[in-house]
């Protein structure tokens, strides 16, 4: 008899489990460990279905080339594991994340610094690199850097990039609407990049690729803006497009 309860408990749990996936798995580093785990999961259950058919040399095939992918596994992706890990065991993110409800109020004045910020570093040729992480990106960042705890305005930002200060090459990390830390080390990313790509966007990259963060980028070379998210660049010559998507990014 078809049970609708145990049918809608289905449906609810591989919705929650697809939109964890497609919100902090997605196109990050992490996807490669649990497709990984996907394949062993079904080599698993192909060793037992073989077993239970009394296919027993099919089986034990199976079975010890498994165990023999686990520890692998284990060792390949050590770095996405202890990542995925972090990401999983991230109780204060979590309890962040799950208090907050409601309508968010708009950050016009924030939006307004940074696009003004951004826009005139951009003019000058001022390299910048600001990010901005979601509750649970925070074990993706490899150092924050200084505790800065600001307002965020676009004085500070541009004092902080000036090309003399000293935490200038490092990011800045917006966190709850305002500037949490500057002089932040992101890792780098291992793909091959085009030469007209520095250090600034190797390390927004890979940030990308790790979390479910949005890195904004403005190059010291070229003057061009870019934003980061996924492993993929989206440059922005159109300060009104930056700014709408800015105010997405801010409000999220």
């Amino acid at each position: 008899m078809f049970n609708w309860v145990g049918f809608i408990q289905i449906v609810i749990i591989a919705a929650m489990v697809l939109l964890f996936y497609r919100s902090f798995i997605q196109n990050t580093q992490s996807e490669k460990l649990v497709r990984g785990l996907l394949g062993l999961a079904v080599l698993w259950i192909a060793s037992f279905v073989m077993s239970w058919a009394h296919l027993d040399l099919l089986g034990a095939f199976l079975h010890w080339t498994a165990l023999f992918l686990s520890l692998g596994l284990v060792v390949i992706f050590q770095p996405e594991l202890r990542k995925f890990m972090a990401l999983l065991g991230n109780v204060q993110g979590w309890g962040r994340l799950l208090r907050r409800g409601g309508v968010r109020q708009k950050d016009t004045r924030s939006l307004d610094a940074i696009v003004s910020a951004v826009e005139y570093m951009s003019a000058k040729h001022t390299g910048a690199l600001i990010v901005f992480p979601s509750m649970l990106d925070e074990s993706a960042i490899d150092k924050k850097g200084v505790t800065i705890d600001a307002v965020i305005s676009s004085e500070l930002l541009l004092t902080i990039f000036f090309n003399k200060t000293p935490l200038h090459d490092g990011a800045v990390i917006i966190e709850n609407g305002r500037i949490a830390s500057a002089g932040g080390i992101l890792p780098l990313s291992q793909n091959n990049l085009n030469w007209k790509y520095g250090t600034r966007h190797r390390a927004a990259l890979g940030l990308s690729e790790q979390s479910s963060a949005t890195v904004l980028v403005v190059s010291e070379e070229s003057g061009d803006i870019s934003i980061a998210e996924k492993g993929k660049f989206t440059k922005y010559d159109d300060m009104k497009k930056l700014r709408a998507k800015l105010e997405k990014v801010l409000n999220k």
